[in-house]
């Protein structure tokens, strides 16, 4: 088999997440492993000096060149990680400086596809290289990605997405799935495979992030629907109706709907049901309550209109939910349902 060398650059800066860093080298080593060396993959990290760069796990890592004696060269893949700092508020945000997106941009023109891991995708952004894109990022930053840059399209539950030469993944531990996922794009599924089970994990997840989100964040700046969010848990098993709501604040039906909008960014339906789904995301996960009375405690009020939501919010059954995020309380175990 003809080697075709890839130079795959990470990008490395102050503060960066470690695994962002440290996963894809290892990916794509196993790749040279299961391929005789014929995939040619060739992993530098990059940074603005030859200094060691602290990570967020206070780890330091040392850059294998510069940006600049990057210059000439042509970079087949740049993977761009992130970086978080948290806020008095306890919300991460994700860091831009300016001179890290401006290395981004000169290194992106000389490169095959660039991709992104979890809240790398905000420096891409920054760069404008995902301007008319679609593009994922952590589930917990998303809106914030939405916001601040219009001209992307902004989907937060796939694991990664591919956009022509612009590939974003979501959560930290993606950087693992996105580089199977360009494995299988040089290499084919069946080393991609192989590599995967190396890694005792799955070659495709069976389900996307959404299923990690906490989807009731949204924050209101009205007493007013603060006191119909309280209303709305109090009730929770009841079946609430925006009529209900309505009542409840004193306004009529579309006046509720433009307040939620405008406020929350959704419907009061959409918000009702939020809950709704949340609320059994926490019993699923640490009580043996049956389908059933989950149901009628959440305010599904059966089994199949508790199945639709959870298949349309999380992609997934309120089983297969249980059967992934269900502790012991007291152990911190994984309890698995049997079949």
């Amino acid at each position: 088999m003809r080697t075709v060398r890839r130079l795959i650059v990470i990008v490395l800066f102050e503060g960066v997440d470690l695994l962002d860093v440290t996963g894809p080298p290892e990916v794509f080593s196993l790749a040279r492993r299961e391929t005789d060396e014929a995939a040619g993959y060739e992993v530098v990290l990059a940074a603005e000096t030859m200094a060691p760069v602290a990570t967020a796990a206070g780890v330091r890592v040392l850059p294998d060149v510069t940006f600049d004696e990057l210059s000439t060269k042509s970079i087949d893949t740049l993977v761009v990680p992130g970086a978080v700092e948290t806020g008095n508020d306890r919300r991460v945000h994700p860091l831009t400086a300016p001179g890290v997106v401006s290395r981004v941009k000169q290194l992106a023109a000389r490169t095959r596809r660039v991709t992104s891991v979890c809240v790398g995708a905000h420096i891409l952004a920054a760069a404008g290289l995902l301007d008319g894109k679609r593009a994922t990022t952590h589930w917990s930053t998303a809106q914030q990605l939405a916001a601040d840059h219009p001209a992307v399209e902004v989907d937060a539950d796939p694991i990664f997405i591919r956009d022509g030469d612009v590939w974003t993944g979501a959560g930290i531990s993606s950087c693992l799935d996105l580089s199977l996922a360009l494995i299988a794009d040089d290499l084919g599924e069946a080393i991609a495979l192989r590599v995967a089970r190396q890694l005792v994990m799955y070659l495709k997840r069976p389900s996307g992030q959404s299923q990690f989100s906490v989807p009731l964040e949204q924050v209101s700046t009205t007493r007013r629907i603060e006191e119909l969010r309280h209303y709305i848990m109090r009730n929770i098993g009841e079946p609430l109706t925006v009529a209900d709501l309505a009542v409840c604040a004193h306004v009529s039906d579309r006046q509720l709907t433009r307040i939620f909008k405008s406020e929350l960014g959704v419907t009061p339906h959409a918000y009702i049901e939020s809950v709704c789904v949340e609320t059994a995301r926490n019993q699923l996960e640490s009580t043996d309550a049956t389908l059933e009375r989950v149901a009628s405690a959440c305010g599904f009020g059966s089994v199949d209109t508790l199945v639709r939501a959870f298949r349309r919010r999380l992609n997934t059954t309120p089983t297969e939910y249980r059967r992934r995020f269900r502790t012991i309380p007291g152990q911190g175990a994984v309890h698995v349902e049997p079949s």
